[in-house]
């Protein structure tokens, strides 16, 4: 083994050009001596220092993990209001459209799917929404539970295969959602079919009891709940009975209002801030601490899996059934993500967790996608925990949107995974991940433009006139243009046809309209090692594509590991 390769996955990534950045790897095999040929002080300060890490990484985790948790409190106390007050709008929510948008806006601003779909379910269950217009809320509500695990890939951005690896491993999770949305909504607008399935399931079941699963919560309560507690149900509150100029709701719960012998303190348990201001303070220090984790995290990582431990730990998560099984491999693993999902209660924590296992290069994007799939199904067991604690009249109601939840991921799965070919978000977010390592810039904008600017743009369009004409008019030209590009993309790298005409290429267009180089170059030069695209960068990015490129010199299938940067 040379040099560079004792230096980690990272340095084997960088100096070896041809090696597929996106395949999971052994990130290191150099563990030292081996065992048998250390003294007894050498194996028993291997084993104190194995121990130590271990105790560093699960105590790291611990922090992650409550650093999520602030996250979503901050969000809640920042925008929960706005949620609130968006989810009170019984008559824009007829429209499918702007319900999607309210459910995506709602889910980032709470930063949770399980608090914005149980919130949908107690509106239901309260007769104050229908079953009907509450399914689009839930498809959004999915969309908007994977930008959690797309801000906790930017904590890899200090390493560009790191970050590459990271990033695409989080947005195959939306490329998935709104893909599945894409093609769902429709057919539930046209045909009613999440309706019809759950009313029949739902039909001759009884009421049930109160009763909650909460395994996560019972280890890190303790300390989230020291640091800061909040009235989750004040959201709810607003969203079915409204807020008037003179109501005052107020999330942060403090000692102000209430008998000393009754206040349960915490840090911010006599502060005189608003609720904003508590958010924002709260928002900053879970970020840092968010990304100081994922630092360290990484960083144990691969100082433990190294040598045996690698291996093992390596042949776990990309283990293949022998044979012709092995295509049910992928199944498993969407059996395992639902199941872990489920008992953390979260798929954002779920997900958020396994995103830098893919960075560094353990767990590959193949693998996550199935794991993420899983994470779908299982998060949708809050809902119908919700939903069986609701009694009284709407409680089928109530539990047909928590099974229509369910039903939507089952019919994205047996979309877009079962047959290989069409597993479109892969590519997709190994497009993004491209992208982002050589444009680092563009994962912000990502963030913006998905979850806040095109959602935002979509619902105001929508929300301007009752019929949608307004929408019509702008969304049906951009989508048609949309389709164009992407048809004569898959055509010129398919096929010859385009050879000798003016389409060959997006060269005849002006070069911001094909290329990100120009705004890279407008924004970013100060700043060249911050933003990536320097000189180093391009020289890598050359790499990797003549690796993809066939060896009889032809351009097709050098497209793969490229991102927006080159040609559309």
């Amino acid at each position: 083994m040379t040099e560079n390769e004792n230096k980690g996955g990272k340095n084997r990534q960088s100096d070896v050009p041809d090696l597929d950045v996106w395949k999971s790897f052994l990130p290191d095999l150099d563990d030292g001596p081996a065992w048998r040929d250390l003294s007894w002080k050498g194996r028993s300060w291997k084993i104190v220092w194995t121990l130590l890490r271990l105790i560093i990484l699960l105590g790291t985790l611990y922090l992650f993990v409550c650093s999520l948790s602030f996250l979503s409190t901050a969000f809640r106390l920042v925008g929960g209001v706005t949620a609130g007050k968006a989810l009170n709008n019984h008559a824009l929510l007829q429209n499918p459209i702007a319900g999607l948008m309210i459910g995506v806006l709602v889910t980032v601003l709470v930063q949770s799917s399980s608090t914005s779909t149980s919130i949908v379910v107690a509106l239901v269950g309260s007769g104050l929404l229908d079953v009907g217009p509450a399914i689009p809320v839930i498809m959004g509500a999915n969309i908007g539970t994977s930008v959690t695990n797309t801000i906790v890939s930017i904590g890899q951005v200090q390493d560009k295969n790191q970050f590459r690896r990271a990033f695409g491993g989080a947005t195959v999770h939306d490329m998935f959602n709104w893909l599945a949305v894409l093609i769902l909504l429709p057919i539930e607008v046209a045909t009613g079919y999440l309706l019809w399935i759950s009313g029949i399931i739902v039909e001759n079941i009884q009421a049930g009891h109160d009763f909650e699963i909460e395994i996560l919560k019972a280890i890190t309560d303790p300390f989230t709940k020291w640091v800061i507690r909040i009235d989750k149900k004040v959201i709810t509150k607003i969203a079915e009975s409204g807020i008037n100029e003179n109501d005052t709701f107020r999330i942060l719960k403090t000692c102000h209002d209430v008998e000393p012998e009754d206040c349960k303190t915490h840090w911010f348990a006599y502060t005189q801030l608003s609720d904003t201001g508590a958010g924002l303070i709260l928002l900053f220090a879970s970020v840092a601490l968010l990304l100081v984790c994922l630092f360290v995290i990484v960083k144990t990582l691969h100082s433990l899996l190294k040598g045996s431990i690698a291996k093992v730990v390596y042949k776990v998560v990309n283990y293949e059934f022998p044979g012709r099984f092995a295509y049910f491999t992928g199944y498993l693993a969407i059996a395992t993500g639902a199941v872990c999902t489920f008992l953390v209660q979260s798929s954002s924590i779920f997900t958020s967790a396994i995103t830098p296992l893919v960075g560094i290069g353990i767990i590959s994007l193949e693998r996550m996608y199935p794991l993420t799939l899983g994470a779908n199904i299982g998060t949708t067991a809050t809902g119908l925990i919700a939903a069986l604690a609701v009694s009284g009249e709407h409680f089928t109601d109530s539990l047909q949107i928590a099974l229509c939840h369910l039903i939507f991921n089952i019919s994205g799965i047996l979309i877009w995974y079962p047959i290989p070919q069409i597993r479109f978000p892969i590519p997709l977010a190994r497009t993004l991940g491209n992208t982002t390592a050589k444009y680092r810039w563009f994962a912000f904008f990502y963030l913006f433009l998905a979850f806040f600017l095109l959602p935002a743009a979509v619902f105001g369009l929508s929300a301007a006139n009752e019929d949608g004409y307004v929408l019509m008019a702008v969304g049906i030209p951009c989508l048609v243009l949309f389709l164009l590009v992407v048809i004569i993309n898959a055509v010129q790298r398919k096929c010859k046809c385009l050879k000798n005409t003016f389409l060959k290429d997006w060269e005849w267009l002006p070069k911001p309209l094909h290329s990100l180089r120009p705004y890279h170059n407008l924004f970013c030069r100060p700043c060249q090692r911050i933003c990536g695209g320097g000189n180093d960068d391009d020289d890598v990015e050359k790499a990797i594509v003549m690796e993809t490129t066939p060896r009889d010199g032809s351009e097709e299938g050098g497209n793969e590991n490229q991102g927006f940067g080159g040609p559309l």
